[in-house]
């Protein structure tokens, strides 16, 4: 089978994707930490979408994975929409979840330089923490808040700010109506950092694109509705 790459967003990780598991009975499951973030906080940070997708590649390219079908989350879905544009031909099927192809995020909870602002004057600890509650529709009191803050305190500031940066100067508007792989758009109808509009883009400017809007979800629903997310997905991959 046609190996699953996940790609998380910011300040993200690897370790976030554990409700995804039962996905790997039908193929492999890669799960990428992004440099700076996860299991690779130790990493030098990458300020740039275009070279995360580029660091992506490669590590996929030296662990011997040469085609696979691809997700991304929230900023990793601006990353894997780079992915696709620099390598087409390794990319089967592509999933964009909660993200979108404008990386200013009109109709987030707040600006990026805001945060970038707030990061520095909050520190590292505090803005993981949250930005975190954002990610679900119940903030603080979801049950999976304190894994998700967990994984993101292991973001160093610099790698923060350098996120930010790396979505705040991006923009896939011109790639969009070239992505020739079928697309499942994958988004909860309670997220606080992409407005509909985002998602309605990517729907209508992607030639095969499919659309997926889970009720009373954020920007979390791999994890508020594992369930959903995880059928949908499957059902995508294998039809």
């Amino acid at each position: 089978m046609t190996p699953l790459v996940f790609v998380h967003g910011f300040m993200g990780g690897s370790a976030q994707w554990e409700k995804q598991n039962p996905l790997g009975t039908e193929r492999p499951l890669i799960q990428l930490d992004l440099p700076g973030f996860g299991k690779n906080a130790h990493l030098p940070v990458i300020n740039s979408i275009e070279n995360f997708a580029i660091w992506a590649l490669n590590e996929l390219s030296e662990a011997g994975i040469t085609t696979f079908d691809l997700m991304g989350h929230s900023m990793g879905g601006m990353v894997v929409q780079d992915m696709v544009r620099l390598a087409p031909n390794r990319v089967s099927r592509l999933i964009l979840y909660s993200t979108g192809a404008v990386g200013v995020l009109p109709g987030r909870f707040e600006t990026i330089e805001t945060s970038m602002v707030r990061a520095q004057a909050d520190g590292a600890m505090a803005t993981a923490r949250r930005m975190s509650a954002t990610w679900f529709l119940n903030q603080h009191q979801d049950a999976d808040y304190a894994s998700c803050a967990a994984i993101a305190e292991q973001a160093s500031l610099g790698a923060m700010l350098a996120g930010l940066e790396a979505m705040r100067d991006w923009s896939g508007l011109e790639t969009l109506a070239k992505i020739d792989k079928s697309t499942l758009i994958l988004w909860g109808d309670k997220d606080r950092t992409y407005a509909w509009p985002q998602i309605e883009l990517l729907w209508k400017s992607i030639p095969d694109s499919h659309l997926a809007v889970v009720p009373q979800c954020a920007h979390a629903v791999h994890l508020e509705n594992d369930m959903i997310f995880n059928r949908l997905v499957a059902d995508f991959l294998n039809n």
